[in-house]
């Protein structure tokens, strides 16, 4: 199947380029050496290199994709309502049906009347690293990178950093957006975190960027708050807590319990950060408390990796309340790395 990035040759005509958007179910727009793009049928398309490839030959030669539109005029068809800005990143399985080999694409989709102006980069130690630079056109999806597996490590902490304008008219200003994401590696390993969505004709795993003009910001936990939320008492609040049977699975005899916070709570109104960590770490205690009586039952705990806060927590109570319970990291084909299995004694 055709894809946005993908590098083609014309079947009954010279030449060919980079697939940069569709503009129908049977047209797409090429982009040719001279920087031009020409609107191709997509039967006339004969792909010499998936959008894969492509990248992996632009990096290898430069380093980081840097991709900046020549300055030409381009007509641009609005919608309507796409003068509110709404952004997302969205990553999708090449083969959903083995997501344990698979290889992953990552889009940013720019669901506005706006130009682009961004970079995508990802955390390393202190620093960031670029991954892509460019301009995205508007009311359209741009592939960004095609990864592995091994590389899912580097995208635990990821930011998108943009400016919107319009060219060639008067436009609403919009502020400046930096939003970092915190990318759940464990959800790739699971069919259902790739879901029916606006903008693919696949199951993809969304991350909102801007949406309505708002910047999306996401949680950030610090290793005070960890600290002080295991000294606090339980929070006051009434969140609206998800039943029982919604909250643990049993797999091959394993218990499992996803302690992520969406997964605990329909919503967390009026919570703070340290509010959260406390019941995600009760929610840890409970269930030990329920199977104690288990013997050798096997009870695995996702909690994301990150920056090892929730993990710690986690550790910390087991080597001092559970200390004769066997801990284990959980399996990293099945998890990643963002799990422990503890063993009931």
């Amino acid at each position: 199947m055709l894809k946005i990035g993908d590098k083609v040759r014309f079947l009954n005509a010279v030449g060919g380029g980079i697939v940069r958007k569709f503009i129908n179910k049977e047209v797409v727009s090429v982009e040719e050496e001279d920087g031009f793009e020409t609107p191709v049928l997509i039967k006339e398309c004969v792909v010499i290199a998936n959008a894969g490839e492509v990248t992996a030959q632009r990096q290898a030669q430069s380093g980081p994709q840097v991709h900046f539109e020549p300055d030409k005029p381009v007509q641009v068809r609005e919608v309507k309502g796409g003068d509110q800005l709404n952004v997302v990143l969205a990553f999708l399985p090449e083969n959903d049906r083995s997501l344990q080999n698979t290889n992953f694409d990552c889009y940013l989709v720019n669901d506005s009347n706006y130009w682009l102006f961004f970079t995508y980069m990802s955390k390393e130690g202190a620093n960031w690293k670029t991954r892509f630079a460019g301009m995205a056109e508007p009311n359209m999806k741009l592939h960004l990178e095609e990864f592995g597996k091994e590389q899912l490590n580097e995208l635990e902490r990821v930011c998108v950093q943009l400016t919107a304008f319009k060219r060639d008219k008067d436009f609403e200003r919009k502020d400046p957006v930096s939003v970092e994401v915190r990318i759940d590696t464990v959800k790739f390993y699971k069919l259902h975190s790739f879901r029916v969505n606006d903008y693919f004709d696949e199951a993809a795993l969304v991350y909102p960027i801007v949406k309505n003009d708002a910047a999306q910001k996401q949680l950030e936990v610090s290793s005070g708050d960890l600290e002080k939320a295991l000294r606090e008492k339980e929070s006051d609040s009434k969140p609206v807590a998800k039943s029982t049977a919604q909250l643990h699975k049993i797999k091959n005899g394993i218990v499992e319990i996803d302690l992520h916070i969406d997964e605990l709570l329909d919503n967390t109104a009026g919570m703070s950060n340290t509010d959260m960590l406390q019941y995600q770490l009760d929610a840890f205690r409970k269930t030990l408390d329920q199977f104690k009586s288990l013997k050798g039952q096997r009870i695995v705990f996702i909690h994301g990796k990150g920056d090892g806060v929730l993990r710690n927590a986690l550790l910390k109570e087991l080597s001092s309340k559970y200390r004769n319970y066997g801990v284990q990291d959980a399996s990293f084909r099945e998890y990643g790395f963002g799990a422990t299995m503890v063993t009931i004694r």
